[in-house]
């Protein structure tokens, strides 16, 4: 199947009450294993990459843009699944407009410390030119605080809904993630949204609304949150710690023959010990966000 257009997916979603999920890719074996969950239990899905991260200075290596596009495009267009494809979280304005001629069918403009107005004015452009493309554009209001340390760190300013309200029709954006208690790279324990706040911010705010850190939101949370409008939730912290736990144990198992490492698609092969552990972390919780048997 080829992509779907995002804003068909979120309008299924909003209509049948339920969440799509965007398991975070880094390779092809990632890739495979979120496609892998999604065919075994019939859902729609979101695939992609991280665009902070690939676009980051610090890279040993330039990535190629256009070979991901492809990659994601190509991984669409195998699997009967209704797909989305989003180049996620990118500060770089020149990379998020590169990823809307290269495949993507979603963007996202992320720059949390840039001032309000500046942002506001950079998205409006943004989706002025995807637009043009047939691309949908995601933007975030106010930073989620991090918990990449163990600990929860930086302040948790939960999004004001008349100021979304006025984002939203302002730049004319598809999607609006939004802080009401979620917290980025959380890599252990979970805690509750604030739902109230929430429920304010749904019925102020027309378009779909994101949550981003899904590893670390509570299970009741998440049910209401969908029930209030929520139609995207993002995860990418677990899925990667249950990728490194099954590298590193195929590793450890240290057989001779480094094709049975790499390639040979044994027991010990250390891209099909990801793959799987992908594939088994994305069934963990795709069947909270309500979307299992939805792909038509």
């Amino acid at each position: 199947m080829s992509l779907e257009p995002v804003e068909k997916l979120m309008a299924d979603a909003r209509r049948g009450g339920y969440a799509i999920g965007y398991f975070e890719s880094w390779n092809l074996e990632s890739l495979q294993g979120v496609l892998d969950a999604a065919e075994a239990v019939s859902a729609p899905i979101i695939l992609g990459f991280n665009g902070e991260f690939l676009c980051h200075a610090g890279r040993r290596a330039a990535e190629r843009l256009a070979l991901y596009g492809a990659l994601g495009k190509a991984a669409a267009e195998s699997s009967p699944m209704p797909c989305g494809l989003i180049f996620n979280e990118c500060p770089d304005d020149s990379w998020v407009l590169a990823a809307a001629e290269c495949g993507f069918n979603l963007v996202m403009p992320a720059d949390p410390q840039a001032p309000y107005d500046d942002y506001l004015r950079r998205v409006k452009r943004i989706v002025e030119f995807s637009h043009q493309r047939r691309v949908a554009v995601e933007a975030e209001l106010d930073e989620l605080p991090c918990g990449a340390s163990g600990r929860v760190e930086g302040e948790a300013a939960l999004t004001d809904p008349a100021r979304a309200e006025r984002f939203v029709r302002e730049t004319g954006v598809d999607l609006l993630a939004v802080s009401v208690g979620n917290v980025h790279i959380r890599t252990s324990g979970e805690q509750a949204l604030n739902l109230d706040h929430l429920a304010v911010l749904a019925d102020r705010v027309r378009v779909p609304l994101v949550l981003h850190g899904g590893s670390g939101i509570s299970a009741n949370s998440l049910k209401e949150a969908i029930r209030l409008g929520v139609a995207k939730v993002n995860y990418g912290t677990y899925v990667k710690q249950r990728y490194l736990a099954a590298v590193r144990a195929a590793i450890a198992a240290n057989p001779s023959n480094p094709h049975e490492l790499l390639g040979l698609g044994g027991k010990y092969d250390v891209m099909v010990a990801g793959r799987l552990a992908v594939r088994a972390a994305v069934l963990e919780r795709i069947e909270m966000l309500g979307c299992c048997g939805k792909a038509r």
